[in-house]
């Protein structure tokens, strides 16, 4: 890399922590999701605000080619393993077995059918200004349909911790609900980005390899890769845990350089799949979530630590960076994108309250919670736009409805609290420790 594209690198990396970090303490501040100000950071310093203002100055700290814009790149595609990697990681945390009938209905009833109207809707509209490049039709119904069903573990557990409602029984249902939903969710996607993986890297992979062309053979392939590299990776974490129950409890697994090699090591072998890199972090995450003892939950906090100080708000204020609310937003759009998906997520999710018979104010509260998309709903906007499923267009939408959803979400629970629909926790002993780590989490 020649002097001045380093020069232009690390000026442009400055540029995006500070923006990310002073943006998202002051929303902080104000009692709403830093990951949200982290991406406005962003959006100051891209073609929706600099851009306008000082054109030359923006391309030349940001272009879109080069070797600077493969170097920004880079730091972006790391900050999405880690985020996905700590999101694994507090799966276990959040998880209650209490309450497990409610659960089980709200996350069938919840999920199922947002999917279901997604998968159906993209029949009856025009989708020619919502593909993308790689001009999958099926990627693109799977995307919306996930995006529609999708819930936000870390923002609506920090929006929990900040109302003072993180230890009840309604943060218990919301947070294993969200457990669920993601879980199958990030095999849907890791599905959609499979099936248009091999069209746009070329020659490269085991998909090519095999000969698989079709779109339902390409489906069916990358179901089974992705549920495929699930087991297996569990299967070897099951025997790992056993081989070290016979040692003495301590592993190199244990320290930050081998974990943080397992997660590269993962999304590799997803590329090498056809399946998304993001899956890959998430699974390592995922089992290391089912092992937390002294030894592990010490790395796994160092790899967090330097994560959310420095790669994940990178992050963050790419996808805000991305953003181009001058060319690509379409207000009607995304004003009926947001209504109905809102619609359609919270009267599945107070159907499924009500079929389990949960109060009706309890119920209302559980569907306007559930709809905050938050961190996941913007990751599942950039993966599908960097794998080419959807347009630019379409990817404002999204991030827009990640953002609007979590902010609505805050400021109805805070309303329910005052009129008293919803009780806080302040008489309870003071929080485990393994319940304050998902509120740490970097899309907090």
């Amino acid at each position: 890399m020649a002097p001045i594209d380093l020069c232009r690198l690390l000026t442009g990396l400055v540029l995006l922590l500070l923006a990310a970090h002073l943006t998202g303490r002051l929303f902080a501040r104000f009692r709403q999701p830093s990951v949200i100000g982290e991406i406005v950071g962003g959006l100051f310093l891209g073609p929706t605000l600099l851009g306008q203002l000082l054109p030359q100055v923006q391309h030349w700290i940001f272009p879109k080619q080069g070797p600077v814009a493969t170097g920004l790149e880079l730091m972006y595609q790391l900050g999405m393993l880690l985020l996905m990697f700590l999101a694994g990681c507090e799966m276990r945390a959040v998880f209650s077995r209490k309450d497990s009938r409610t659960v089980g209905v709200i996350a069938v009833v919840g999920m199922a059918a947002p999917f279901a109207f997604g998968l159906l809707a993209v029949r009856a509209v025009d989708t020619s200004d919502l593909i993308g490049p790689a001009g999958s039709t099926t990627a693109l119904t799977l995307v919306i349909a996930c995006s529609i069903a999708i819930t936000s573990i870390p923002v609506i557990s920090r929006i929990m911790l900040d109302l003072g409602v993180i230890r009840t029984a309604f943060a218990r249902v919301v947070l294993s609900v969200a457990v669920l939903e993601d879980i199958v969710l990030n095999v849907v996607l890791s599905v959609a980005v499979g099936m248009v993986a091999s069209s746009r890297q070329g020659r490269f992979g085991l998909a090519s390899e095999l000969g698989i062309e079709s779109a339902n053979a390409s489906a069916a392939y990358h179901s089974v890769a992705s549920v495929a590299f699930l087991g297996l990776v569990a299967l070897a974490g099951l025997l790992f845990r056993r081989r070290r129950g016979k040692a003495d409890g301590h592993h190199p697994l244990g320290q930050v350089a081998v974990r943080v090699s397992a997660v590269l090591a993962a999304a590799a072998v997803c590329i090498y799949l056809g399946v998304a890199p993001m899956y890959g972090a998430f699974v390592i995450g995922l089992m290391s979530s089912l092992d937390r003892d002294a030894s592990t939950s010490g790395s796994i906090q160092a790899v967090g630590g330097f994560a959310r100080g420095f790669f994940i708000p990178v992050y963050f204020a790419v996808v805000g960076l991305k953003l181009n609310l001058v060319h690509d937003f379409d207000f009607g759009f995304t004003a009926a994108f947001l209504a109905v998906a809102c619609v359609v997520k919270a009267v599945s999710v107070y159907a499924g309250a009500r079929l389990t018979k949960r109060p009706v104010p309890e119920s209302v509260n559980l569907a306007i919670a559930m709809n905050a998309r938050g961190g996941p709903g913007i990751v599942l906007a950039t993966v599908a736009l960097d794998a080419g499923i959807i347009s630019a267009s379409l990817f404002t939408t999204l991030v827009l409805t990640a953002v609007i959803t979590s902010l609505l979400a805050g400021w109805w629970l805070e309303r329910a609290i005052a009129q008293g629909t919803l009780s806080r926790d302040t008489d309870l002993a003071p929080t485990p420790q393994h319940v304050q780590r998902p509120l740490d989490a970097a899309v907090s």
